[in-house]
């Protein structure tokens, strides 16, 4: 689960992190009201930032300064409402811009082959990592996070001294880079980043200039198998950027998972769902989607699936295969034929379903002329023969 960069900071910020104030707006007149309280208090100016889930803001005019409360209101009239990568901007973050001096990149990310958080920094700073990986992967220092003691102070000064910190900014640094561990813990997440991490001017009440590090941006993904142990994290889910069908999958406890075929595909089992996708393949076919319906799906379920699945206009065909086990059969022939019942186009269907109440599964859909195949085999080549045959009408 993505989570917006106002609603990271605020987790970095709980973890004890130096994170600058902000506020986020969804009107151009909040936006006024913010930056004018930000520039009475000190601040030469004013940063507007798209708040959406995708990489590329300020390439694509999602982040603005202003030096005024009218300048700050015209900005963020101009960012509400614009498309960033197919997302509406709905909402901006507005805080104090700052002067900055240097930026680096700090980021956590758990790696599945070792098994263990990877810290990984670089005095490159302010752009996409990727394209730093790509250009110049030495760039790139890594550190690995101990499994119950995480980073360790000595770990964290040799990341510093690698992108040249030190001095003052060490101390700071190093528990900044501990804080992310420490926060992807915590959170449970998947990734946790600051980009850029900053040297920045400020200037004091007494008028003295000093320079501190910060974290400017932040991003971080939560696991969302482990959010029924953070119930509180649920409430930052942005279910207006996220894929509705995403959505409705969530809602009806379903694994779904879009892809660029024709052959839909209904299964249950996340074992079996990859097996008839690897026979989809086999037979000349290219699969629409990964959908485990689950154990014990019933006839509800079944019809939401199929609804998922119909929503993609490239599907020509449908797969389903069902081993009934928990999963009763002939509860799924139900939920197939009240799914058909409100289906807004015609889509050819083969049906695969062995096991728990299976005849009593197939008398069902043959009294409702279902297209049915004895094998898994042979249901995979005759869902994609009609797709083929769907495919060349068109």
């Amino acid at each position: 689960m993505k989570i917006q960069e106002a609603d990271a900071k605020l987790l970095l910020r709980a973890q004890g992190l130096p994170v600058p104030p902000w506020t986020v707006a969804r009107s151009a007149s909040e936006a006024r009201t913010a930056a004018a309280t930000y520039l009475a208090h000190g601040a030469s100016a004013v940063v507007v930032k798209a708040q959406v889930l995708v990489g590329g803001r300020g390439k694509a005019g999602g982040v603005k300064l202003a030096r005024t409360a009218d300048d700050a209101e015209s900005v963020a009239s101009a960012i509400l409402g614009m498309s960033i990568k197919g997302i509406t901007v709905r909402k901006v973050l507005v805080g104090p811009a700052a002067e900055i001096v240097q930026e680096f990149y700090l980021g956590a990310i758990l790696d599945r082959a070792s098994r263990r958080i990877v810290v990984m920094a670089s005095a490159e700073g302010g752009v996409e990592i990727e394209e730093v990986a790509k250009r110049d992967p030495g760039a790139i220092h890594r550190e690995t996070a101990h499994p119950f003691l995480g980073l360790a102070d000595w770990q964290a000064r040799r990341l510093a001294f690698a992108v040249g910190l030190g001095g003052v900014h060490l101390r700071t640094f190093v528990a900044i880079a501990k804080g992310l561990v420490t926060t992807m813990t915590t959170y449970d997440a998947d990734l946790v980043e600051i980009n850029p991490l900053a040297i920045v001017r400020e200037t004091d009440a007494d008028g003295n200039s000093l320079v501190k590090l910060l974290a400017l941006d932040a991003k971080i993904t939560l696991d969302d198998s482990a959010l029924p142990r953070h119930p509180d994290l649920e409430a930052l889910r942005d279910l207006g950027e996220e894929d509705p069908a995403d959505v409705e999958a969530r809602t009806h406890d379903l694994s779904f998972i879009r892809l660029d075929g024709t052959i839909g595909c209904m299964v249950n089992g996340a074992g079996l769902a990859m097996t008839t996708m690897d026979l989809v393949k086999r037979a000349g076919g290219e699969p629409a989607n990964f959908l485990d319906i689950g154990g014990g799906a019933r006839a509800d379920k079944v019809a939401a699936a199929m609804r998922l699945i119909l929503e993609d206009r490239k599907v020509q065909a449908i797969l389903v295969n069902i081993f009934g086990g928990i999963t009763r059969g002939d509860e799924v022939a139900k939920g197939l034929i009240e799914a058909r019942s409100q289906q807004h186009r015609e889509v050819p269907m083969v049906v695969r379903i062995v096991g728990t109440n299976a005849d009593e599964a197939q008398r069902l859909l043959r009294e409702a002329r279902f297209e049915t195949a004895a094998t898994l085999d042979e249901a995979a080549e005759k869902a994609v023969a009609a797709a083929r045959a769907v495919g060349g009408a068109a």
